[in-house]
């Protein structure tokens, strides 16, 4: 039975979001079968991708004769044309892919592609506003969102924590923040303990409840 890491992937839309991720899969050694109406668009990227094809995805023969009901995970990446993204989603569907990556151009989008069979649902550029907004607010140097209500965040360590082992700090009493990861200058990122000291101009990474992270990095 094939890794289920390993399964080849099907990608529906190649503007400059589908594109990269389908270039990305295909870098890190996944099958990428992409497909796109546009001719030019499946010409400028032949011989990057492993199989690219021109399809209309909204057709469900050429879904078929395409042998996508084999797959077990796909990505419609399709931009504005908000209908072929619920009309390709919704045919996915209907011929038993199990994983569906959707791309959403709002909220509402969003919620349409969950209702009508889409597993997970990507707003990329919500997303990629909201954690723009966090770094430029504050003293974070990266934000990733885990889930709606818990992050991991890369930022320097305060004033209070410097100098003294994480066990003396009672950092997750105070804070109810985690420290994982920390990394001084020139060396490479190691795991937090409870003897660890931290030093001015170390990385670290932190985990813990959104709120409680954006209190941690304000001090």
């Amino acid at each position: 039975m094939a890794d289920r890491d390993n399964l080849p992937v099907v990608v529906i839309g190649l503007g400059r979001f589908g594109s990269s991720l389908a270039l990305e899969l295909t870098r890190l050694g996944t099958e990428v079968l992409a497909i796109d109406h546009r001719p030019k668009i499946v010409q400028s990227l032949a011989g990057e991708i492993t199989q690219i094809v021109t399809a209309d995805a909204t057709d469900l023969q050429a879904l078929h004769q395409l042998g996508i009901p084999d797959f077990q995970r796909a990505i419609v990446a399709i931009g504005s044309d908000i209908e072929a993204s619920i009309l390709t989603t919704s045919l996915l569907v209907e011929v038993g892919v199990e994983n569906i990556w959707a791309k959403a151009i709002s909220r509402q989008h969003g919620r349409i592609l969950e209702r009508i069979g889409a597993t997970h649902v990507v707003l990329p550029e919500h997303d990629m506003g909201e954690r723009v907004a966090h770094l430029v607010s504050g003293r974070m140097l990266d934000y990733v969102q885990i889930d709606p209500d818990f992050v991991l965040v890369k930022t320097h360590p305060p004033r209070e924590l410097v100098g003294v082992p994480l066990a003396e700090t009672r950092l997750r009493r105070k804070y109810g923040v985690t420290i994982v990861c920390v990394k001084s200058k020139g060396e490479d990122y190691t795991y937090a303990t409870p003897d660890t000291v931290l030093q001015y101009g170390d990385i670290i990474l932190v985990v813990g409840p959104t709120s409680k992270v954006e209190r941690f990095t304000a001090l």
